[in-house]
């Protein structure tokens, strides 16, 4: 199936601003693009792309003073299957992970793994290892947090997210990843393109979604605390242990946006 996804983000900025995005999409799906997914600025200016610790494309720019939109309108060939469901994938022992995945135990700025440790081991500690414990954590986070677009917090944690109840796809993502951490589940944070394909329609405005993926059986497996259903059209743009690595926009000045829109929809 073929996938036409995009956006286009506009930012008003009073003087230049440098600003780092995250809005490429991640070098694993870049052979499944059949048009171009190059960032695009009206007004054109200068771009630097550079590969961070975990594998995803980072652009630095200096935005200039005014209003500066960034877009990209392309085609990616997808395999039209679900998520993947393996229900005998294993958890492995702490000490048998590889080196690379222990990094995704650990707590970070969103996943406040030291405040929820307990929590955790009291809702859990007696579920199944391996998949079926994973799939307790999506259940209870689903259940547990109330979609809400317009309570959306870019300070609520883990922590904050558990008690207060509500929240957008991130803060799914975060508490769930922050219980597997607890359960000793590598788990790591990711955000992309998920449009309503296979699936009916929301009246919610197209965003960027969040999901997470979890280290069983040797490798990495997709979750959706969100959504709890397996998904047609993932499309990865960048990968890392919370948020904060994978930020659509960090901007070091006073600016402002000022247009959002998310497109992602099947080609017939």
């Amino acid at each position: 199936m073929k996938i036409r996804t995009g956006y286009a983000i506009s930012f008003d900025s009073p003087a230049p601003t440098p600003m780092l995005l995250m809005l490429s999409v991640h070098p694993s799906r870049l052979g499944d693009c059949l048009t171009s997914p190059a960032l695009r600025f009206d007004p054109p200016i200068p771009a630097h792309d550079y590969p961070d610790r975990y594998g995803n494309t980072c652009t630095r720019i200096l935005a200039p003073p005014g209003r500066l939109t960034i877009s990209a309108d392309f085609l990616v060939e997808d395999s039209g299957r679900v998520d993947e469901y393996v229900p005998d994938a294993v958890q492995h022992p702490v000490q048998d992970l590889p080196d690379d995945v222990m990094v995704y135990l650990l707590g970070s700025r969103y996943c406040d793994t030291d405040k929820l440790s307990n929590t955790a081991w009291q809702l859990f500690g007696h579920t199944p290892l391996g998949w079926a414990r994973v799939q307790a954590i999506v259940d209870y986070v689903h259940n547990h947090i109330r979609f809400d677009y317009q309570r959306a917090d870019a300070t609520r944690s883990a922590f904050d997210g558990f008690n207060q109840r509500e929240g957008v796809c991130r803060d799914f993502a975060h508490l769930a990843v922050t219980f597997c951490r607890c359960m000793n589940i590598p788990a790591r944070y990711c955000t992309g393109y998920l449009g309503d394909i296979g699936v009916p329609a929301v009246p919610d405005p197209m965003d960027f979604s969040a999901w997470f993926e979890v280290y069983l059986g040797g490798r990495w497996y997709t979750f959706d605390a969100r959504h709890n259903r397996p998904r047609i059209g993932r499309i990865l743009m960048g990968r890392g242990r919370d948020a904060t690595d994978v930020a659509i926009s960090t901007i070091f000045g006073p600016s402002v946006l000022a247009g959002f829109q998310v497109h992602t929809d099947e080609v017939a």
